[in-house]
């Protein structure tokens, strides 16, 4: 394993301990999480079992039933396959850098995975101040490491694309499993069952108005089933099919990937190795390397990457130009959520997000632009279009969802012929839906999955 992967986090020496414990909060899987694998060959070295810890805190940024449902899913499998390499895994209540701090007491040295948002640096940063013996963060939800791509925000993927390609070969490895030496300790009494999930949730007083869905159950068992379909038929064709929203010619991985659920390097290996044509390869590897590390590139020098603050002058600056400009329709938030615009297409798309937590991404670019067209001001629109990603995403509330947001107000775009509302940043209209993809059929399959949601609730 690079060693680009690991950083300490502190100065301090490793204590004598019962365990080695790797904090788990982002790489939410056992498989390919080199986090994990590095806690093995350092209790290995120690000669301790390694305790896994995970902090379910009730009030995470935005997340509601739908996410902690799944969520939790993920969690099921963890704990089954930590048990079948006799590792302790534990999840206990509460904020996630309480909860570390309290498992580290016990602790000869704890071990972390990255988090790129504000609230999960603040996290790693308590527990390194304070746990008061040695903590290292190893970074394993992108091929190659942030900090080694760029040390600043990048203008849109032209610019990362070339750093990134320089280093991605040294990174498409398969990472190596290391089996522990010592048998795992009893489980604490403290930890909690997360076996009943919808008592769990109502203990964790979830908002429960937007539940879970049929479509998509949480895993990384059901992650790699999807993987698996993926490779051996949907990625023939995906450079071309990938822009039909008809057609789901898609991976469908984004939520696995939000909650640490798959590795990207699993992906990545997966569809370097498919028996699909090089230009369909490439074209997905380009989505999930270049596109998706960009926004971690995004979120991690963008301290306001949630604020409409973060967008880039030039797009500020002509949607203020514009922002008096007559708007032929304009919406609520509630009717927005509620799918009640003129615009089937539109309405499609937003049901299609509320009963299923996904969207194509297609939809998702048209879906923004027509926030901002519809909305009072370009900073209202921008509050808007989060506040409903976050809410109904399955993959809401991380670095790739404050990237597409900013993106469909001009955010990694340049400027373009100057129109009405938009000023100079990007439009999307009906008519062009019309003209590129069978968007009658994408209607139409929402439908057909919005009933089905429907009957199941």
């Amino acid at each position: 394993m690079s060693d680009a992967r690991v950083k300490p986090l502190n100065d301090e020496p490793e204590r004598s301990g019962q365990y080695v414990l790797y904090w788990m909060q982002q790489s939410q899987r056992e498989s390919s999480n080199p986090a994990l694998e590095i806690a093995i060959t350092e209790a290995n070295r120690l000669g301790l079992s390694v305790l896994v810890g995970f902090g379910l805190t009730a009030s995470y940024p935005d997340a509601n039933a739908r996410h902690y449902t799944f969520m939790l899913e993920g969690l099921k499998d963890v704990r089954d396959a930590l048990t079948k390499r006799n590792i302790g895994f534990e999840v206990h209540l509460g904020s996630p850098d309480e909860i570390a701090l309290k498992l580290a007491r016990h602790a000869a040295m704890v071990v972390c995975d990255r988090g790129y948002l504000r609230h999960q640096k603040e996290w790693r940063s308590n527990v390194a101040k304070l746990a008061g013996r040695r903590v290292i963060q190893v970074e394993g939800d992108v091929l190659v490491p942030v900090d080694l791509v760029s040390g600043k925000a990048e203008i849109a993927a032209r610019t990362i694309r070339p750093k990134i390609l320089k280093l991605r070969e040294d990174f498409l490895v398969p990472l190596e499993r290391v089996t522990p030496k010592v048998a795992a300790l009893p489980v604490s009494s403290q930890s909690i069952d997360i076996v009943d999930i919808p008592a769990l949730i109502s203990k964790l007083n979830a908002d429960r108005n937007i539940g879970p869905t049929r479509r998509f159950k949480g895993g990384t068992e059901r992650a790699k089933r999807r993987l698996a379909a993926f490779v051996g038929e949907t990625l023939q064709n995906y450079a071309e099919g990938r822009r039909e929203p008809a057609n789901e010619q898609v991976s469908f991985l984004s939520a696995y990937l939000h909650f640490g659920q798959i590795s990207p390097l699993e992906i990545a290996l997966a569809v370097q190795e498919a028996d699909a044509p090089v230009n369909d390869r490439k074209s997905y590897l380009d989505e999930l390397i270049i596109r998706r590390e960009l926004a971690m590139n995004f979120v991690e020098h963008q301290a306001d990457y949630d604020s409409y603050s973060c967008l880039p002058q030039w797009a500020k600056d002509t949607l203020h130009l514009h922002r008096t400009d007559h708007r032929p329709h304009t919406y609520s938030d509630e009717q927005l959520a509620r799918a009640e615009t003129h615009d089937p297409y539109w309405n499609a798309a937003m049901k299609e997000m509320r009963y299923t937590g996904y969207m194509h991404n297609h939809m998702r670019m048209y879906w923004g632009k027509k926030i901002l067209e519809w909305s009072s001001d370009p900073e209202q629109a921008f509050r808007t279009a989060l506040t409903l990603n976050n809410r109904y995403f399955l993959c809401g509330r991380d670095a790739n969802s404050y990237a597409n947001i900013a993106w469909c107000f001009g955010l990694h775009d340049r400027p373009w012929p100057e129109r009405p509302i938009f000023g100079k940043v990007r439009s999307m209209t009906a008519s062009g839906l019309e003209r590129k993809v069978d968007i009658d059929a994408y209607v139409r399959r929402v439908d057909v999955i919005a009933n089905v949601e429907e009957t199941d609730l």
